[in-house]
């Protein structure tokens, strides 16, 4: 896991290691994650939409690049306002999506918004079985 980073990134030529260490991360956490705190944010459906065209074959690596990073920090336990903090623990998780969403806002896609829209109404579902 990559927790520094003693370079400046670069969107424009996306080092695939990089991505693939993010992407690595976010498959394994980001799903666990969201479950526990969906009640507690406001930013899910952002959030989501931002995985699902993270992982769409269609975005462009640079977007990846961009979104995956996003997601990483979200994922990663250790960030600059721990997550626990009631009111303000997410303040920095939803600065870092917005700042990457605003960023590559284009290619978040309607249909990343309604498959987004289709996992919270399932994970919301008390009688799924996640």
């Amino acid at each position: 896991m990559r927790l520094f980073q003693f370079r400046k990134p670069d969107p424009v030529r996306a080092d695939q290691k990089l991505l693939s260490s993010d992407e690595k991360l976010v498959k394994q956490g980001f799903l666990k994650k969201l479950r526990r705190v969906i009640g507690k944010i406001a930013f899910a459906e952002d959030l989501v939409a931002a995985y699902y065209c993270a992982f769409d074959p269609k975005t462009p690596l640079r977007v990846k690049a961009i979104l995956m990073a996003a997601l990483a920090y979200f994922v990663v336990p250790a960030d600059l306002v721990p997550d626990f903090l009631l009111g303000f623990g997410f303040t920095d998780d939803l600065s870092v999506l917005i700042a990457a969403i605003s960023t590559v806002r284009e290619h978040v896609r309607v249909e990343h918004f309604q498959k987004a829209q289709a996992l919270l109404e399932k994970e919301s579902d008390p009688s799924s079985d996640n």
